[in-house]
């Protein structure tokens, strides 16, 4: 046990596509300064729990809190669906996102990418936002590109700026979604680097990822996927050195 405060916590999530089940009752916390690797292979149910978190894909069973606040949930043809969106809106604002696909707004440039949504979301001045994104592009190591736009960039340093823009909300949780997937290989590393920063300042991720041996060096635990339901959950040193399930020895096996 810890007695570290609760930063999300996910109970018992369903999710169905019509007959299809791609979650089969997912339950799962994140106390404060946890850095949760989530594996398994293509289909398990990996990205389609990250998106349920904020209701990018609507779950159709489970509860959802962010800290003490449980997001209030109706149902709704099958799903679940926020009952109240002001609520939703400021939940969502507690949860940074960043996608394998950057999502950047391409015209804007990096620095109005940043600051857009802490002024007109969280209602920071203008001047106190500029000052913030650059401090943060610094921090990623891009603060020579803040008048670029997105498309001179590689997709390293769109990467790099997502996880910027993320960080510019000040989020109590941040979720990766396969940040490296889309990169080529050579670019992969910068984008961990900064990732491994904001793990040794305590920050609480969840990261989805192909990255067997930054998931192994970063994360206080780890989760593995088989169909829709939790195989294995445990250090890093459990579920890679010493992993139970015969599912999960296979995989590991052949990620060597």
């Amino acid at each position: 046990m810890t007695d570290r405060p609760i930063a999300l916590d996910l109970q018992d999530i369903h999710k169905n596509y019509g007959s299809l089940e791609v979650l089969k009752g997912v339950s799962l916390t994140a106390y404060d300064g946890d850095v949760i690797s989530i594996l398994g292979s293509s289909g398990s149910g990996k990205s389609t729990l990250l998106r349920c978190i904020n209701l990018l894909e609507k779950p159709s069973a489970g509860k959802i809190f962010v800290g003490n606040e449980e997001l209030q949930l109706t149902p709704k043809k099958g799903e679940l669906t926020a009952k109240n969106p002001k609520q939703l809106e400021k939940l969502r604002s507690e949860i940074g996102f960043v996608f394998q696909s950057f999502n950047l707004w391409p015209h804007k440039t990096i620095l109005e990418n940043i600051t857009e949504a802490p002024i007109h979301v969280l209602g920071v001045s203008k001047a106190d936002a500029i000052a913030e994104g650059e401090r943060l592009l610094a921090k990623v190591g891009l603060l020579d590109k803040k008048d670029a736009y997105p498309d001179n960039l590689s997709g390293g340093q769109r990467q790099r700026v997502a996880i910027a823009r993320s960080l510019a909300m000040k989020p109590k949780v941040l979720l990766f979604d396969e940040p490296t997937s889309a990169l080529d290989p050579e670019l992969v590393n910068e984008v961990l680097a900064v990732m491994r920063e904001l793990a040794s300042e305590g920050r609480t991720m969840l990261i989805v990822t192909h990255e067997m041996r930054f998931a192994k060096e970063v994360s206080t635990k780890v989760v593995f996927l088989h169909q829709g339901r939790i195989e294995e959950m445990g250090t890093p040193t459990e579920v890679f050195e010493n992993p139970k399930s015969e599912r999960v020895k296979e995989f590991m096996a052949s990620h060597r």
